[in-house]
């Protein structure tokens, strides 16, 4: 079976949910077209996003079988992003010095890619385990001696490890919590896995900037839920687990660093979080209403903009083959009429084609080569780092487009 609809929620069970966008069926993001499949067929499948009035939680109906979405040829590689390198690196070090780790500790990496994180970690002699079902990020990690399992995190394993006398002083989880089908195995799991005095640090993006900046793009079918600080909460304390701590950070348009503990210690940053998001009404259905017509607004001017400037004879291009950028082509309409070609850093999608739309994916040496008059942002959450890796292009004349929340030329 490639896809199941859900009829509850995929934290509480309860069947008390609310469709409040319907961004059709579509494409799989991340799933790239070979030049050889052009012709072929691609699978798509509905994106439907729906509010549960009883926890809270923001989610899609749709679970893709994950062996379709992560475990065949999965194009994307972390340690392509300077950004996340370098966001990776500080995270490491400050838990290092937080935690007192040691040679004589534990670090396990949920979706541990292809070792980005982790390996800040081994340079410091301290024991870890990386754990992705990806078999080509999980062998790069590997390669660069990072210990690596190749296989889906679940709590079954999570039993197998902590019997085999396996726990982690610390846990991480980047961007991942979102990805899995099931939510509750996957916190029992990490609970199985962690220390009594272990914290796992997990990082998700966050629910109200989605909504407040129209990052409608964000949604798709590895994104299975987009979580408020409401939700978490009522989530962790399920399994025995309590979310003490959190951080608000810029990356991926806004995402919280959450740290979660065995042991309740709730801090202010976690409680006046609570308060605001009550204050907000981000806890009922109103607060996400209007959403619909808001991605519509960012839809019509978007596409103006892109067919005046082709009108007037300009050429477009597109930079980062991300799965938010498939998103965004894909609901919008954004074809070969429009843009000419992607870029992107990841020699593992060059050569390839966006899911859908089937524009071509070109290295971003391609700017320079071609001086396309603009370049629309598709990972516009990493605009500043884009800008500046592409100063030469812009300094002689070259233009870019940010999509959202209002379609600008930068």
């Amino acid at each position: 079976m490639q896809s199941h609809t859900r009829t509850t929620c995929r934290s509480c069970e309860s069947e008390n949910l609310t469709v409040f966008l319907d961004l059709g069926n579509t494409a799989l993001a991340d799933r790239l077209v070979k030049a050889d499949e052009l012709n072929c067929p691609e699978p798509s499948f509905p994106l439907k996003v729906a509010f549960c009035a009883d926890c809270g939680l923001v989610q899609i109906l749709e679970t893709v079988n994950p062996e379709i979405l992560f475990a065949d040829d999965y194009p994307y590689y972390s340690s392509f992003s300077p950004f996340l390198l370098q966001h990776s690196k500080e995270n490491t070090l400050d838990l290092i010095d937080r935690r007192q780790l040691t040679g004589e500790s534990l670090v396990i990496e949920l979706a541990s890619n292809d070792g980005y994180l982790l390996k800040n970690y081994v340079e410091q002699g301290i024991p870890v385990l990386g754990i992705d079902p990806a078999d080509g990020p999980a062998a790069a990690a590997n390669k660069i001696n990072v210990p690596t399992r190749c296989e889906f995190f679940t709590k079954e394993l999570a039993e197998q490890l902590a019997a085999e006398g396996v726990k982690a002083d610390v846990i991480h989880g980047n961007n991942v919590l979102a990805h899995v089908a099931d939510t509750n195995g996957f916190v029992a799991g990490i609970k199985q896995l962690l220390k009594d005095t272990g914290v796992a640090v997990i990082e998700a993006p966050y629910l109200k900037p989605l909504i407040d900046h129209c990052e409608f793009d964000t949604i798709y079918h590895e994104h299975l839920c987009y979580f408020s600080v409401s939700a978490l909460d009522k989530l962790f304390r399920r399994h025995g687990l309590f979310l003490n701590e959190i951080k608000h950070l810029s990356i991926h348009g806004g995402s919280l660093r959450l740290y979660v503990e065995p042991v309740e210690n709730v801090g202010s940053s976690v409680s006046e979080a609570l308060a605001e998001e009550e204050s907000l009404g981000m806890t009922s259905i109103e607060y996400f209403e209007d959403f619909s017509q808001k991605v519509d607004v960012v839809k019509t001017g978007l596409t103006a903009l892109l067919r005046q400037l082709k009108e007037e004879g300009h050429s477009i291009a597109a930079y980062g083959a991300a799965a938010k950028g498939a998103t965004l082509i894909n609901y919008i309409g954004i074809g070969t009429d429009l843009v000419d070609f992607v870029v992107d850093r990841n020699v593992h999608k060059q050569g390839k084609f966006m899911p859908g739309q089937k524009i071509e994916i070109l290295p971003p040496e391609a700017l320079m080569e071609r001086k396309p008059d603009y370049v629309l942002l598709l990972a516009w959450n990493f605009a500043d780092e884009i800008r500046e890796q592409q100063s030469e292009y812009e300094a002689q004349g070259g233009k870019f487009i940010k999509p959202v929340p209002d379609p600008i030329i930068l």
